[in-house]
């Protein structure tokens, strides 16, 4: 797929969380097609101590309005300089980058695709995790397919934009200290002895995808994982996103960020 580099215009700063902000970007031109997971490499400017830049999931394509979203994680100078701008300010992009989720491993641009239908599919995600997920699950109701998400995060305070993931699927939830849904950590929600799934996918913190990957691998079910390693270049060039699979040491940034979870050394 092609890349380009946008200087997009900011539309929208909403500060939904004291760790998170939205941001909505357009531009004059149409934007690029973008496939579910896919990422932007974003330059910071006016961030002296920011020199590389940094990588963002794409939680939303708005194709009426022109729009991408993107949920920044504040956690650095870089992060804490984007979640300053403000509407009319520009953000330079490179993009779109990465591969993107599928349906049972074929391609979401497969007809064959939409064999699954009338099949359940889930979509885990915790922390800042969950952005690529909106994407996706609001791809597959596009194609007439209900996803259900289940969501996981320390406290009700911590869950993100819950009210747009309940345009798109039914939302299921899990909080460490019990104050919203299910309390405990998404593996132990009781929609996994419930319900049968044919996919899971799932991005968010390591420790939990991996807890995720276990659980499907014990029931049969297949899983993919959107990696969040370290990237830089977006390219493959840096390689400072290395993960090592079962083909060796491969770039997340190029390769992935998506991943069945059997080429992972899980």
């Amino acid at each position: 797929m092609k890349k380009t580099i946008l200087d997009l215009r900011v539309v929208s700063v909403e500060h939904i969380h004291e760790k998170y902000v939205l941001l909505k970007l357009t531009h004059e031109n149409q934007l690029p097609d973008i496939m579910p997971g896919q990422f932007v490499e974003v330059r910071v400017d006016n961030s002296p101590k920011t020199f590389l830049r940094r990588p963002i999931s794409i939680s939303f394509v708005d194709k009426a309005n022109n729009e991408i979203w993107l949920l920044v994680a504040v956690v650095g100078c870089g992060t804490r300089r984007m979640s300053e701008l403000c509407v009319g300010d520009t953000l330079n992009c490179l993009f779109p980058l990465g591969n993107s989720f599928t349906l049972s491993g074929v391609p979401l641009s497969n007809k064959q695709a939409q064999e699954v239908r009338n099949q359940q599919i889930l979509l885990v995600g915790g922390g800042v995790g969950v952005a690529p997920l909106l994407c996706f699950g609001h791809y597959l109701h596009l194609v007439g397919i209900t996803p259900s998400f289940l969501l996981g995060a320390r406290s009700s305070k911590d869950l993100l934009l819950l009210d747009e993931f309940k345009k798109y699927g039914n939302v299921f939830v899990t909080t460490e200290d019990g104050s919203a849904g299910e309390r405990g950590f998404v593996t132990n929600h009781s929609i996994l002895q419930h319900e049968h799934f044919v996919q899971i996918s799932t991005c968010g913190p390591k420790p939990m995808m991996m807890a995720v990957a276990k659980y499907a691998r014990t029931a049969g079910i297949y899983c993919e994982a959107s990696l969040e390693n370290m990237m830089a270049c977006g390219l493959g060039a840096c390689l400072c996103c290395v993960e090592k699979t079962t083909e060796g040491n491969i770039c997340v940034c190029k390769d992935g960020p998506v991943f069945d979870i059997n080429r992972l050394l899980w």
